[in-house]
């Protein structure tokens, strides 16, 4: 049953390169010298490998590259299926090396590992230990996977024409995190391209110390299905979900953080580029901030709208990408040395504007509003957000009761609206004044260009020693249409005040419209710290701090 499942994977990821075009269909293909013919790949096909490889033979019908070759590279302890291809040229050529993402296997990065050879370029794409027929169990990030990255370098240097002094890394997801911990153990990696990647796994378990439900879940799910998961991964995901040993997650997680080790990369001193999404449900942007803003060497930061991965993808299938272009660019510029344009290295597409380009993070907004929560007014249940912040008013909310509010499904909502152009909504009337506070601003006459980390600061009444409330930042039309900005959970433990990063945003809520606030306790994506049949109770002093241009 395991070994259908991961024929049906690859022949679904071979097919998507076939109608792509970037794998030219085995009948229309010319047979590279040294390869077989498309008849007896096709018999080699009885096995995963043979199939989705016998098609990614087919690619190699250009004359400036050797076309793929598939390898065995001896890892740290453990054998790592990988695929090469090079430029035909003499001489000595810049590399990348591509570690396939969570889930996936070497032939992930079959398109674009052409077009880069293509470029000029060496490219080995070899799949992490502990997935697909790699050897070993899943490090996540660890130890044993940074030994592989430099073992993998170590034979790429002995075995093709690859300059030592111009070697970069780059990938997707676990690749783009394999990448960049990378450039922190092995001074030889010049060049990082993260593609929705990570910098602080705690956060991406933990953010707000809240655990994160449905991504945590896919993460086992891929491994149960596609790895080999081992006590190590097994044994910290079962006490994630449990909510056991938190302290040993935590620092099982810091070692697989490239913020642990930012003063090494910094050392090492390589150009990195990030690029991410606003909406990733796996590793919320916030987190590359402070990253990005520690960085002392030549950077990049890149966000658009969608989910995990979803901005790249169109290039994994040999699509025009504007992510994989960029990320070519920046390996032609800080690797193979070739003229650049200049450009500002933040980039940024709002969800509902046009690119922007900016010199540094804080150049995004220009001021910061405070909106005070005011009283729930009765005949409606909502209460005004805007102007000084009020007191002498509450407003309590149940602990075990959901609303419409809500953050969306993981991958699939903001994967959406990333190709709709269209945020996920609700319709406001619909969230229970019973269940939820809601704030709603005054309508302004011009638009308001939300640019930055919208913050949430809570008075909290009598309030649980520990619990966890969700706030949902909204732009609400005038047919009662609430158009999902941004949002984020927190969970805290002691009394006092909670505060709430929501997570990074960039978008114009249009003149007319009314920014909106809601606050629930409970939201499928994440899980919660709350008992049953309690209530949490909001006190008047509570505003949001709102970053504007």
């Amino acid at each position: 049953m395991e070994h259908r499942r991961k024929i049906l994977l690859s022949v679904a990821l071979t097919a998507g390169l076939v109608l792509s075009g970037a794998v030219p269909h085995p009948a229309a293909a010319a047979v590279p010298a040294g390869l077989t013919s498309p008849e007896t790949s096709l018999l080699a096909a009885t096995s995963v490998e043979g199939l989705s490889r016998s098609a990614a033979s087919a690619i190699a019908g250009s004359a400036a590259t050797t076309g793929f070759k598939f390898v065995d590279i001896p890892g740290a302890g453990v054998v790592l299926k990988a695929n090469v291809i090079a430029p035909t040229e003499a001489g000595r050529h810049p590399v990348v090396i591509l570690p396939a993402s969570w889930g996936l296997n070497d032939l992930e990065y079959l398109a674009q590992a052409r077009k880069l050879a293509e470029g000029g370029y060496v490219v080995v794409s070899y799949t992490p230990r502990g997935w697909w027929a790699s050897g070993g169990e899943i490090d996540t990030a660890g130890p044993k996977d940074m030994a592989d990255l430099s073992r993998v370098i170590d034979w790429t240097l002995a075995n093709t024409a690859a300059d030592p002094a111009r070697i970069g890394a780059a990938g997707v997801s676990y690749g783009a995190g394999l990448s960049l911990l990378g450039s922190a153990f092995d001074k030889r990696i010049r060049v990082v391209a993260m593609m929705s990647g990570w910098t602080d796994l705690v956060y991406s378990l933990y953010s707000d110390q809240t655990r994160h439900r449905q991504s945590a879940g896919l993460l086992e799910l891929a491994a149960a299905l596609l790895g080999n998961s081992g006590p190590d991964l097994g044994g910290k995901l079962a006490d994630f979900k449990a909510n056991r040993n938190i302290g040993d997650v935590m620092s099982w997680a810091r070692v697989r953080s490239p913020s642990t080790y930012l003063s090494q990369i910094n050392d090492n001193a390589p150009a990195v580029l990030i690029a991410n999404a606003w909406g990733d449900s796996f590793f919320p942007p916030n987190q590359l901030v402070d990253f990005y803003r520690g960085l002392t060497g030549p950077k990049r930061l890149e966000l658009r709208p969608g989910d995990h991965a979803i901005a790249e993808l169109g290039g994994i299938f040999g699509f025009e990408n504007d992510v994989w272009t960029g990320v070519r660019a920046w390996f032609d510029q800080h690797l193979a040395d070739r003229p650049a344009e200049p450009r500002p290295p933040v980039l940024i597409r709002p969800d509902n504007a046009a690119t922007e380009s900016y010199a540094d993070w804080p150049a995004l907004n220009t001021s910061t509003t405070r909106y005070g929560l005011g009283r729930i007014r009765p005949l409606d249940g909502t209460g005004l957000l805007g102007g000084a912040p009020t007191t002498g008013w509450t407003k309590s909310v149940p602990t075990d009761l959901d609303t419409t509010a809500s953050g969306g499904v993981v991958l699939l909502t903001n994967g959406v609206a990333a190709f709709t152009n269209q945020r996920p909504s609700v319709w406001l009337p619909t969230v229970s004044r019973t269940r939820a506070g809601v704030w709603a601003a005054v309508r302004p006459s011009t638009a308001l260009k939300i640019r930055g980390i919208p913050r949430v600061n809570l008075k909290l009444a009598d309030a649980p020693a520990a619990g966890s409330l969700v706030a949902y930042l909204y732009d609400l039309d005038t047919l009662g249409t609430a158009r999902l900005i941004t949002h984020a959970p927190v969970t805290w433990s002691g009394a006092g005040d909670v505060d709430v990063a929501l997570s990074a945003a960039a978008y114009d809520v249009p003149a007319g419209h009314s920014l909106t606030l809601v606050v629930d306790t409970v939201d499928p994506l994440y899980y919660d710290a709350n008992d049953p049949g309690r209530t949490i109770t909001i006190a008047g002093g509570s505003y949001l701090d709102l970053p504007t241009r």
